[in-house]
């Protein structure tokens, strides 16, 4: 038996023993009590009993197998620590209770508590900006190079062996008991030439350090004595500031703008800014394959291209909501029984919302709403409508979709459509489970999109698991998934995102549940949840509106305004360059490298478009190899103790240059250690991480 299970039949013995010192009424349900798991994984329980017995309440940190059983009691207990861990890492034990109900073999029912306990592991460390000795370097200024003498004096060095005894307290004050002799000999040397001496001190048996007047003679004198290996000025050494200016970050005074927390995350305060030097000069057209747009919310004014550009509406089926066809009309119809929720007008607004006034076409509209990602850049959204206003698509409508926005001819009712101006960047925040077979004609039709030059971004699936969606899973589509806030400097993966190896990015796409309020921002008087804020359509009152929604369709235009913010300013070309760019510059989340969670990590707007930097601070950022975040406490001296589950964890000191919260991101210094904590190691100190 080992340790651990020694220790939790004592305990369940224990009240056996006390019955046989003194008699009480016999229990007739399992005698459990207490089990301490230490640093174990798992720990077996065992009562003798007669009759049914079940769990029926336990932790959601604790696995019992099995859950119910008849005759003695005998299950295992296993700790997942990682689900009951808090953000701050500041619980160096758990405890949770089981609840035991019985039934013996009379009928007699009852309830039996167990209680269980699991100690943390240790995770220890510092972060410490060394090489920055706080935000300043020394250099050294001679004084011999011009610089004003300061008096400071000369550093005169005497041979080995040269230096006679002297009394200690020869030269009175001016020498110091330490290096006695060389202050004292320095002293001598010098008053023989009548020079006036302010001070020595001794530094070792052969240097000493003098402080005279006349530096020139003093230096001459010194030099002539032959004891004397060197003597060299006393310089000076000027502790010179070397962290750059930083430049101010724009943040837009739209009304709802406090809402649009995923552009802080991807650095975009920094990015505005760095549109304001007016080098983003190159028009992008992306595709947006939706549900269509309102071509008459005002928050999208001018970020359109219309129904005289390109603008198509790919449905042929008449009863699609519109009741006409396919035609160059995509505006997202209304139907019976449909109050809210345009998917294309609020995926559009994410890219090229306007920002600043605009003409609202109602009473109590926002005359500001919300901004987009691409600011001043000439960027314009294509809408392309291929899903009916019940939300749905076929395949061959999206074939169609895809082929008309990457520049590609269609027919549709007999007439062949041709896109005066051919997207290079495609946005398809839609998707489903298909067979690879059944998926075989839409990926052709990706694959064709991305040869003729386009950049296919595609819904990774909001399907809680990891099966694979299409079009996000074909060759050619670039699958983004998504994160969503954690409170600490990290964001998580989002629980609804698809994770599979053909995830390749990822971005805000919010939360699942209004209960995460990690963005600090209210409406209405209420704390607003991590959810992304963008354009809308009333479709009961027949107005713009604006909407909160989440999910992977959210996460997808993020990366498609980046690129086109990157072939806007000329940091990439075309699309190969694009796509790894993006991936070179992404956070790395989770897993050091690529991961099925997360991809290469999310995108870092202001890391791939080389904007300035807009803060500088040091921090941690802590995370495991499942995405979950942890932010342990540093104190006045940077250090940290974290108690934590077992498990790979991710660890990077850094400093924060786009002020999004996110220690050590591409193109800002960082040291990043991975540690692994168990029984076999419960305890790792990973010393000083010293960003570089």
């Amino acid at each position: 038996m080992n340790k651990s299970s020694a220790h939790v039949a004592r305990l369940l013995t224990l009240p056996l023993l006390l019955a046989a010192c003194t008699p009480r009424a016999p229990e007739t349900g399992p005698q459990v009590s207490a089990v301490s798991l230490g640093q174990a994984l798992s720990a077996p329980v065992q009562a003798p009993f007669q009759g049914r017995w079940q769990i029926t309440q336990q932790p959601a940190w604790l696995e019992v197998s099995p859950s119910s059983g008849e005759g003695n009691v005998s299950l295992t207990i296993r700790a997942d620590r990682s689900k009951s861990t808090p953000l701050a890492a500041d619980q160096a034990q758990l405890q949770g209770t089981l609840i035991l109900e019985w039934t013996t073999p009379d009928g007699t029912t009852g309830t039996s508590t167990l209680s269980v306990s699991a100690d943390q592991f240790r995770l220890l460390g510092r972060v410490a900006d060394t090489a920055r000795l706080t935000g300043q370097t020394l250099v050294t200024r001679p004084l011999e190079q011009g610089r004003p003498q300061a008096a400071r004096g000369i550093l005169v060095k005497y041979r080995s062996g040269t230096v006679s005894a002297q009394r200690e307290g020869t030269w009175g004050p001016t020498a110091q008991a330490q290096g006695t002799q060389a202050a004292a000999r320095s002293l001598q040397t010098l008053r023989t030439a009548g020079i006036n001496v302010q001070g020595a001190r001794g530094l070792s048996s052969d240097l000493a350090s003098v402080q005279v007047r006349d530096l020139p003679q003093a230096l001459r004198a010194l030099r002539q004595d032959p004891t004397v290996d060197y003597a060299v000025p006393n310089a000076v050494l000027h502790a010179q500031q070397t962290s750059s200016v930083l430049a101010a970050p724009l943040n837009p005074t739209d009304q709802y703008a406090p809402l649009q927390w995923p552009f802080k995350l991807m650095g975009y305060p920094a990015v505005w800014r760095d549109m304001e030097s007016g080098a983003y000069t190159r028009p992008v057209t992306v595709a947006v394959v939706d549900s269509g747009v309102r071509f008459d919310h005002p928050d999208l004014t001018g970020g359109l291209w219309t129904r005289t550009d390109g603008a198509l509406d790919i449905i042929t089926e008449p009863g699609n909501g519109d009741g006409d066809g396919a035609d160059t009309d995509p505006t997202d119809p209304s139907v019976a029984g449909r109050t809210a929720g345009s998917h294309g007008t609020h995926v559009s607004g994410i890219i090229v919302a306007r920002w600043g006034e605009n003409a609202g076409n109602c009473a109590g509209c926002s005359g500001t709403g919300v901004v987009g990602a691409t600011y001043r850049a000439p960027v314009k959204v294509l809408p392309v409508r291929a899903i009916d206003a019940n939300g749905d698509a076929t395949v061959a409508d999206i074939i169609n979709a895809v082929r008309y926005s990457a520049g590609l001819p269609v027919s549709l009712d007999g007439l062949t459509h041709l896109n005066p101006h051919p997207a290079q960047v495609i946005n398809l925040s839609l998707g489903g489970e298909l067979s690879p077979d059944e998926a075989r004609p839409l990926c052709d039709t990706v694959m064709a999109a991305a040869q003729a030059g386009a950049l296919i971004f595609a819904a990774a699936g909001n399907g809680y698991g990891t099966t694979p969606y299409y079009p996000a899973a074909c060759p050619g589509a670039i699958a983004v998934g998504s994160v969503t806030l954690s409170g600490g400097s990290a964001p998580r993966h989002a629980p609804y995102s698809n994770a599979y190896p053909e995830v390749q990015l990822s971005a805000p796409g919010g939360t699942d549940t209004v209960a995460d309020v990690f963005n600090g921002a209210s409406l209405n008087g209420n704390a607003f949840p991590d959810m992304v804020f963008s354009t809308g359509w009333n479709y009961e009152k027949d107005e713009p509106q604006y909407e909160a929604m989440s999910g992977t369709s959210q996460a997808t235009p993020q990366v498609s305004a980046l690129a086109a913010l990157l072939l806007s300013k000329g940091v990439t070309s075309d699309a190969a360059g694009t796509l790894a760019r993006l991936n070179a510059t992404a956070t790395d989340l989770g897993p050091v490298g690529r991961d099925d969670l997360f991809g290469y990590g999310m995108v870092n707007a202001a890391a791939a478009l080389g904007a300035p930097a807009i803060s500088d601070t040091l921090g941690l950022r802590l995370q495991d190899t499942r995405g979950l975040v942890f932010q342990p406490r540093l104190d006045a001296l940077g250090r940290f103790e974290a108690f934590l589950a077992d498990g790979t964890y991710v660890v990077t000191g850094g400093r924060d240059r786009d002020n999004n919260g996110i220690y050590g991101e591409s193109a800002e210094p960082r040291d990043v250690r991975t540690a692994v904590l168990g029984p076999a190691s419960p305890l790792v100190d990973l010393g000083t991480l010293e960003p570089r």
